[in-house]
């Protein structure tokens, strides 16, 4: 299973997902998809700018736990 970890480093970077989302150019709908792990995948393209407007790598956004 894949956790998504966005809301530790949003907090730890003092950013809203709103924020984030309009940095990124995706709808704060799409962005809370994510955030939540119902999102059944994302782009290279999504993560590169996610990593890029948090200044974090995708091990910090991604996380794998054996189940």
């Amino acid at each position: 299973m894949i956790r998504v970890n966005l809301d530790v480093v949003l907090s730890e970077r003092k950013m809203t997902s709103k924020e984030l989302a309009q940095r990124i150019g995706i709808t704060p709908a799409n962005l809370s998809i994510l955030k939540t792990g119902k999102a059944r995948g994302i782009r290279f393209e999504t993560l590169d700018k996610i990593c890029r407007a948090l200044n974090c790598q995708p091990g910090d956004i991604l996380e794998y736990q054996g189940e």
